[in-house]
């Protein structure tokens, strides 16, 4: 599913304070914040916050700053992975995981 951009969403994010309990969501900074608010609702997030991210910083904006997270977990990786058409071992989450094992994967 393609995602549609529309430029002329560029006001404020409705963000839930749930998943910025440690900022004031009514003043933070949206794109000092960047990494933090992408990271934050592509993990935690609901599909329509998601959406609504793409919206408002774009989809290679998003794109970008994903690939250079530390931790995606593996079902967001792999849909980050599908939704950008690029390879996992792109994503820089997945080189420190492969640098990094875990003992069992369960």
């Amino acid at each position: 599913m393609p995602l549609k951009i529309d430029a002329s969403i560029k006001s404020k994010m409705n963000l839930r304070p749930s998943l910025f309990w440690e900022f004031n969501v009514d003043t933070i900074d949206l794109q000092k914040h960047q990494v933090t608010v992408i990271e934050r609702i592509t993990l935690r997030g609901r599909f329509e916050e998601y959406l609504e991210m793409v919206k408002y910083y774009g989809k290679e904006t998003v794109k970008n700053t994903l690939l250079n997270v530390r931790y995606l977990d593996k079902r967001t990786l792999s849909y980050c992975s599908a939704t950008f058409n690029v390879p996992i071992t792109e994503f820089r989450c997945y080189k420190l995981a492969q640098l990094n094992p875990e003992h069992w994967d369960y």
